[in-house]
């Protein structure tokens, strides 16, 4: 009888360790796999707060803008959330001034910027930058009464673009600006509403802005665009030099146009003619 029970204490004695071994390695196993998704995070992002991408952003139809229900929403928006996603990090939208775009940038104050960024040389230098993933060029905007006067010459002309912009760029160094009078405007939009006004005769601004923002059934029903053929340009979303996120957000975006979500967002929108991702 005594045996019996030293036996049973025994057994039971084992099954406890082994009961205790299983919660042990079921603990360090689930400990690791936390451990494993936050340095998966961290080592995908390089954010300043893990878990989500600070995207900096201008108000900028068709790819971030409110609509008319007073949704946030756009081509870059949808875009920037699908490859979020893919990243397993949220999507979290800044407003910024285009102008300080790249200060904010390498304070931390933003993750990337993700709003029609043409890709320059420049830019190559002081940021990291994803694949090309559109093609755009700059247009004329002007009242469609002006259309002949500004399509013949600029001379004379008031011209504004975005401050830091490809527009702006075009327009303080085109020979064809040389004898129009130039300003700096806060945004495209604004450049947009200078025209209507009457306080600016050319805005020099995206084709992807304009095609969306002006004419019939628009609210700038009364411009009009001079597409003189400029330069091609090409977008990309800019991080931080030396981040680690670029490439994990390249394979993304050659996932969703493989799958054929990056086409339906830009459809969407009326761009998918230019999507340029392979």
């Amino acid at each position: 009888m005594k045996m019996k029970r030293i036996l049973a204490f025994a057994s039971a004695v084992v099954m406890a360790a082994a009961m205790a071994g299983c919660g042990n390695t079921a603990s360090k196993q689930a400990a690791e796999d936390t451990k494993a998704k936050t340095e998966s995070t961290a080592a995908l992002t390089d954010l300043a707060t893990a878990g989500k991408l600070v995207i900096g952003y201008t108000e900028f139809a068709p790819l971030n803008y409110i609509d008319a229900d007073g949704n946030f929403t756009g081509f870059e928006t949808e875009f920037s959330k699908a490859v979020c996603e893919k990243l397993g990090v949220k999507a979290e939208f800044q407003l910024i001034d285009w102008d300080s775009k790249e200060l904010e940038l390498k304070s931390k104050q933003i993750d990337c910027i993700w709003n029609g960024m043409t890709i320059n040389d420049e830019r190559k230098e002081a940021m990291s930058i994803s694949i090309p993933y559109m093609e755009n060029r700059q247009v004329l905007v002007v009242k469609a009464d002006n259309v002949d006067k500004y399509k013949e010459s600029l001379d004379g002309a008031k011209v504004v673009a975005e401050g830091g912009s490809a527009g702006e760029d075009l327009a303080k160094t085109d020979a064809a600006f040389a004898k129009a009078t130039y300003t700096t405007v806060q945004s495209q939009a604004t450049a947009l509403m200078e025209v209507k006004a009457g306080t600016a005769d050319v805005a020099v601004i995206d084709y992807v802005m304009a095609g969306s923002s002006v004419g019939k059934g628009t609210s700038y029903e009364e411009l009009a665009i001079i597409d003189n053929n400029y330069e091609s340009e090409q977008y990309g979303v800019a991080f931080r030099k030396g981040s680690d996120i670029t490439e994990a957000v390249n394979t993304a975006m050659a996932e969703l146009k493989a799958d054929g979500t990056l086409d339906q967002i830009a459809d969407k929108y009326g761009l998918k003619d230019l999507i340029i991702v392979k």
